[in-house]
């Protein structure tokens, strides 16, 4: 493989370009979703929640792609807006069911026009919101193929 001087600007950089339009690109739901009461990372535990509730912490970390430990205060939060419950499971204390409450249920309601809403303020149609969508789903399996490729070298 021939490298290039050129591949070391920041311009060309993939890693630059996604965090710069993973920071954009949040900042921009901020009003949207301060308008329901929720931030971000809120939202994305209350949409894997609106898919299917109850979900174990685990099931919802491994939805979000998230650590357990990085999940739990986003959900006390949403416990104490009165948005879902925490209960223990019977006959597994150590795990938690995480459930909509009518309130999350009902916030879900106004949670519809995000989508669209986003999408206007990105200045995108709903095409191609799906091929950036695609697109970063395969970098996602990709870069997680390459950490896993990574550890088993790590531990042969």
């Amino acid at each position: 493989m021939a490298y290039d001087s050129e591949d070391l600007l920041l311009e060309k950089q993939l890693c630059f370009a996604l965090s710069v339009a993973s920071r954009s690109v949040v900042a921009s739901y901020r009003p949207v979703l301060d308008r329901l009461g929720i931030t971000h990372p809120q939202y994305l535990v209350m949409l894997a929640l609106w898919e299917r509730s109850p979900r174990t912490v685990k099931e919802i970390s491994e939805a979000l792609l998230l650590e357990p430990a990085t999940v739990t205060p986003l959900l006390k939060r949403l416990e104490d807006a009165g948005l879902v419950t925490r209960t223990r499971q019977m006959g597994n204390e150590r795990a938690l069911d995480i459930a909509l409450t009518h309130a999350g249920t009902a916030l879900r309601e106004q949670a519809l026009s995000v989508p669209t809403t986003m999408m206007s303020r990105l200045n995108i149609t709903r095409d191609e919101a799906a091929e950036l969508h695609a697109s970063m789903m395969r970098l996602i399996a990709a870069a997680q193929a390459s950490r896993e490729a990574d550890a088993l070298m790590r531990h042969r």
